[in-house]
């Protein structure tokens, strides 16, 4: 399989509602398509992830279609893609640019989904899954108020969700949870808190110990691994990094000094899909909870990570929900949707392409730009 064409898309899709973090407000999803086309006429689809503003990470939608412009796609294009380590082997020839994860993910996730377009081999399997559904979790912003929050939780948990994440700040985090326990007493419940806190409020998150949470997801800095090792001591609730997590290198250092026993791993923030199969089999061998993060993914980047998750190694319910959970219409048909309440099917899915809701996706289309070659 050579890699002949690619098409990149930028996208603004409404979401459902505001989604509120400690980051700040999202009210759009801006977001890259990516298409990548075969010489047997195949095409695989995937998403990038960075957001709009360099908050979450160092990356926005613009920095990751410059990167695709003018260095990833350049490096891979008419490349042979013939068996899967070609694919494990596409983050060794993107290693010398340094950085810029998103962008990579986006571009090695297409070819991915393309190979298993190509090949009519099912993505899940590809990746080396086995699991036919999964457990899904749901995360809740950052709401105006008390009555509000514990509706929405209500709402949730009547649909199924096997566990509830809240989105934590500095005055909008003791509270909240103490509503949510006294109200749902039983309910898997855990925190985010997108590196809102310093080691200096270890004694003000240690008053989270009481309520028997899952995990504290990011408390601290990104790049302050070392502060965390030092917080899991103090506090009993376990640590799980995020935004810290960029590599294996990252889970491998962290697991070392104790700074987490969970990970979350989002495949756009380390890289792709490569690279989250080698952290998977870290975190399998050594006995650490993984799960799969969201990045407000459409229907394309939940499809994949929907797939990915069916690996053994997952062991708690991920942010992938439903696509009715963020928007009124996804770009994929059908959408994502429980097979049972708080249960994802996960598909039989020979690459993306022939879920895509291609005229919608040209509505909602505000630039593109196609990267022909000749003499194929």
């Amino acid at each position: 399989m050579k890699l002949v064409r690619v098409i990149l898309r930028y996208l603004e899709m409404p979401l459902k509602e505001p989604f509120h973090t400690s980051y700040g407000t999202e009210y759009n999803k801006d977001v890259i398509i990516i298409e990548a086309v075969s010489d047997g006429g195949s095409r695989g689809f995937a998403e990038c992830v960075a957001g709009t503003a360099p908050l979450y990470t160092a990356e926005t939608y613009m920095t990751a279609w410059s990167m695709l412009e003018n260095f990833f796609i350049p490096a891979l294009l008419q490349q042979h893609f013939n068996l899967r380590s070609d694919l494990m082997n596409i983050r060794n020839t993107l290693k010398p640019f340094r950085g810029h994860n998103m962008a990579k993910a986006a571009i090695e996730m297409a070819i991915w989904d393309l190979f298993a377009a190509e090949t009519h081999t099912s993505l899940s399997e590809l990746l080396g899954g086995q699991r036919r559904e999964i457990p899904a979790g749901i995360s809740i912003g950052i709401q105006p108020d008390i009555p509000t929050l514990l509706d929405k939780v209500r709402g949730y948990v009547a649909e199924g969700f096997q566990r509830v994440k809240l989105k934590v700040k500095p005055g909008w985090d003791i509270i909240p949870v103490a509503a949510i326990r006294e109200s749902f007493p039983d309910l898997p419940l855990m925190v985010d808190a997108n590196s809102a806190y310093t080691l200096g409020d270890a004694r003000h998150l240690s008053e989270l110990d009481e309520y028997h949470l899952m995990m504290i997801e990011q408390p601290l800095a990104y790049d302050d691994i070392i502060h965390h090792a030092h917080l899991q001591k103090l506090i009993s609730t376990p640590v799980c990094l995020d935004e810290s997590i960029q590599s294996l290198e990252d889970v491998r250092k962290a697991a070392s000094i104790g700074a987490c026993g969970v990970v979350n791993l989002k495949p756009g923030r380390v890289g792709g899909f490569a690279e989250s199969l080698d952290i998977h089999e870290f975190c399998l061998a050594n006995k650490m909870d993984l799960w799969c993060g969201g990045m407000l993914e459409t229907g394309i980047g939940r499809l994949h990570n929907v797939a990915l998750t069916s690996l053994s190694g997952f062991t708690l319910p991920g942010d992938t929900a439903p696509s009715s959970r963020y928007f009124e219409r996804d770009i994929i048909n059908p959408p994502v949707s429980f097979s049972t309440p708080g249960t994802l099917p996960v598909p039989e899915l020979f690459g993306t392409a022939n879920r895509l809701d291609m005229r919608y996706i040209e509505q909602l289309c505000k630039s593109t730009k196609e990267f022909p070659l000749a003499n194929i």
